[in-house]
């Protein structure tokens, strides 16, 4: 089963990539065709239409997207929403070749607001997809991350999501 992680955060010194890092060690431990895409790393260009060449970065990232069984989406909330960065990489995914996938989210903030707005929006983005998402999102707050550490109630929190989005996904095949 192939599974690729992905950082949706465009920021540098993001806190989301230090969770959604755990996320992917934790994963690759379980299942070695686990690949992670990071978009503090940059290279994502941004969608412009079909009739763009793209980079090789952004061309590789959607072929992961496409190519993989399992989608492990960690976000930020930005202003009630998740990151427009995440949604742009999702402009390069063909939603015609994605139907039976299964996610899993981890939503990270500053506070404790907007959790369940952000999760439904990306489970809507899922639907168009036709992935399946695994209902128990994460949400961590950045006080449960301190010194680049995640508390032990967010690392427990992170692996039953991992391990019950893959479950998961096992009974979809």
């Amino acid at each position: 089963m192939k599974v690729v992680v992905i950082s949706g955060s465009p920021r540098k010194q993001a806190v989301t990539q230090i969770m959604m890092k755990f996320v992917y060690d934790y994963t690759k431990s379980k299942n070695s065709e686990t690949t992670f895409i990071n978009l503090s790393e940059g290279g994502i260009d941004y969608y412009k239409g079909y009739d763009i060449v793209y980079s090789q970065t952004t061309v590789n990232a959607a072929k992961e997207i496409t190519d993989a069984d399992v989608w492990l989406i960690g976000t930020p909330i930005y202003n009630s929403f998740f990151s427009a960065a995440l949604k742009n990489l999702f402009e390069f995914v063909n939603y015609k070749q994605t139907s039976g996938k299964t996610a899993g989210l981890a939503i990270l903030a500053s506070g404790q607001i907007g959790f369940t707005d952000v999760q439904t929006l990306l489970t809507q983005l899922m639907s168009y997809f036709g992935v399946v998402t695994n209902p128990k999102a994460v949400y961590l707050t950045t006080n449960q991350i301190v010194d680049n550490l995640i508390d032990e109630n967010g690392k427990c929190r992170l692996k039953e999501m991992v391990d019950e989005t893959l479950v998961i996904a096992s009974r979809q095949k």
